[in-house]
């Protein structure tokens, strides 16, 4: 698992926008700036729709004052779910949506995680990331079925 002073890997994924999916790398995008990247199992699952994803949103305002550049919610989804679900939210245009269909990110961050068994294939693990000129400092994982270190809250507790 990616840990703290290491740089996020380079990675091509797309990021939903307003038209669909365009290809980033991660590494390229933080470049030079600093970042709150909150990864989570998936798009419009309870967890995810209901605290995670509406608590970056509704948080925002204040990242932004602590000097965050970008937040970005990565999940192993594809881009057309990915931008769906900011829209429900009033996140599209704000968070930055990545979206992992093959889980190539996830892995190479080693924060994959196997569903299988509850038939949703191939995920990453609930937490957050921050980057600063696209090194780690801080990697908060979640226990399993745990919802306490990632929130935006806990977040900006993290940030000072």
């Amino acid at each position: 698992m990616i840990a703290v002073g290491e740089k996020v890997p380079s990675v091509t994924i797309k990021q939903a926008t307003p038209e669909g999916g365009a290809d980033i790398d991660p590494a390229q995008l933080f470049a030079g700036k600093k970042v709150v990247m909150f990864a989570l199992p998936g798009a419009f699952t309870p967890t995810c729709s209901q605290k995670h994803l509406p608590g970056y949103v509704e948080k925002l305002p204040e990242l932004k004052a602590k000097g965050i550049d970008i937040v970005a919610c990565l999940s192993v989804n594809d881009a057309w779910v990915m931008k769906a679900w900011a829209e429900q939210h009033g996140a599209l245009g704000k968070i930055v949506m990545l979206a992992d269909g093959s889980g190539a990110f996830s892995k190479a961050l080693g924060i994959e995680l196997d569903l299988t068994a509850a038939h949703m294939g191939g995920r990453c693990k609930r937490g957050v990331i921050t980057f600063d000129n696209g090194v780690a400092t801080s990697v908060e994982i979640e226990a399993p079925g745990k919802f306490e270190v990632s929130s935006a809250d806990a977040c900006l507790l993290k940030l000072g």
